[in-house]
This record gives structure tokens, sequence and C-alpha cells, in this order.
């Protein structure tokens, strides 16, 4: 296992999406996935009537502060996506036929992803973004739908919203307003202009 000491920053995720985006930058990266019940959380925030950019990002923060305490001296970054159609908060589909009826609710319409980024250092928070990205989904059939699902359903499992953008949930969209790295989960551009600020790496 990587030391932390050795990491630029610890991502306190196990996206292999989100580290391999880090990796593709050159980054050094340490993973050490935060133990957080987010459905209790994104339910408790839902209940205090939320905005969904500020549960994307709390949730962000929770992983982020859950592990900075075991690396104080490491930079260590939270990550959460929301994804908000109309007034609803969407979670990740816990089986197909969710995956199924979160499509059909979306096709033909727009929505927003809202991509959190926390980093704590001395385990306190000293970095914060949130990306915001628009997509509006073509009036696909049901029967694609269910066959997208049925081929996709062991990529899309943890996706929320049903889709991967970068396989080929890109067949749902007819237009994408915003950043790439932000529908995939992570500001990635605004995170480098950060760490090459603070001299962490060279740019």
């Amino acid at each position: 296992m990587l030391s932390t000491e050795d990491a630029h920053i610890v991502l306190a995720s196990g996206s292999l999406t989100r580290k391999t985006l880090l990796e593709n930058a050159a980054l050094v990266v340490a993973v050490c996935p935060a133990k957080v019940d987010e459905e209790l959380l994104r339910a408790g925030l839902l209940a205090e009537g939320a905005a969904p950019r500020d549960i994307a990002d709390a949730l962000a923060e929770q992983k982020a502060r859950k592990v900075a305490f075991r690396f104080p001296s490491s930079l260590v970054l939270g990550c959460d996506q929301v994804l908000q159609h109309e007034k609803t908060c969407l979670a990740k589909a816990g089986s197909p036929g969710e995956a199924f009826d979160q499509l059909k609710r979306l096709r033909n319409d727009r929505h927003t992803l809202l991509s959190a980024a926390v980093i704590y250092e001395n385990a306190v928070p000293v970095w914060r973004h949130i990306g915001v990205a628009h997509l509006r989904m073509r009036d696909a059939t049901d029967e694609y739908l269910e066959d997208y699902v049925s081929r996709n359903w062991h990529n899309i499992r943890h996706s929320v919203g049903g889709y991967k953008l970068e396989e080929e949930g890109v067949r749902l969209f007819s237009s994408i307003e915003g950043d790439y790295f932000t529908i995939l989960g992570l500001p990635l551009l605004q995170i480098l202009n950060y760490l090459t600020t603070r001299g962490i790496i060279s740019g």
C-alpha cells in the first residue's frame, strides 16, 4: 500500500474514476475510503431542507474530515456528487429497476450535476469547490433505456442517475453544458490549480 508520506494527496473515496483522473494528471495518490453512512447523512440534510449544493458540500466535507483525523499531516480530498432534477435530489439506484425509473424520469429533460470537493490539512478544511454541469437527456424509448440498463448495470450501479457519460451513457444526451471532469464527479481543474498555487505540484 502506498504510504501517505509519498502522496501528493489522500483520496477519501474508493471511486476508481476519481483515482484514475488524479493519477492521469500525474499526481501520486493514496486511497483511504471514508466510512460514512451517506444515505443517513443525505436523509438528514434533506429533512432539514438543505439545498442540493449544500448536500454535496456537506457529504464531501464529512468524508474528508473522517480520514483527515487519521492523516493530519496530509492533504485529504473528500468528494461527493449530487444530481438535481427539478427540486429533487436523486440518489444512486439500488437495482436495475430503479435505474430504469430514474432514466425515464430524466429523459427529454434537463438536470444538474453538482460535484463537490473539500480538502483538509491538519484536520481542518483549507479549500472547497463545487463544480456545476447542466445536461439534457434526449427522448430515448423505453426499449432502449431498458436494454441500456441491462447491458450496463454492472458499470452504472454506483453512478447517480443511472449512466456513465464516459461510456455508452453519452448516447443518452442531446446537450451538455459544463466541465467534463465535473460530470465524472471530480472538479479536477480546480483541484490542480489549488495544488499548483500551494506548490504541492509544479506548474
